[in-house]
């Protein structure tokens, strides 16, 4: 399920984009750590206009599992915070809300 959103400055928005290799890192941060499968993460950038706070506000919504303790959502945001500084110099505000299965409901 992750869906990871990039809310980003729209003077700063195209800094992630253009590095190629940082959705596909965000991917394999997933896939790796919350041990998702591939075809389940979905990764968008949102251009804002800035009010106050970090110039990047990464939101992560995810399906609640027995495998993604506490230590492994740790391990997930200081890995994005990380590829998130190094694809751009910007600090981000990161934030991680998951849901229970049952309480989840998808189409496509």
């Amino acid at each position: 399920m992750p869906n990871l959103t990039f809310y980003i400055a729209e003077n700063q928005a195209d800094v992630l984009q253009r590095a190629g290799d940082f959705t596909h890192k965000c991917r394999a941060l997933c896939c790796d750590i919350l041990r998702a499968e591939p075809q389940n993460v979905h990764i968008i950038f949102i251009a804002v206009k800035p009010g106050c706070g970090q110039p990047v506000y990464a939101q992560l919504f995810y399906r609640l599992t027995t495998l993604r303790t506490q230590d492994v959502m740790e391990n997930f945001m200081r890995e994005l915070d990380a590829a998130i500084q190094q694809a751009s110099g910007l600090t981000p505000r990161i934030r991680c809300f998951g849901s229970p299965a049952e309480q989840i409901f998808a189409r496509n």
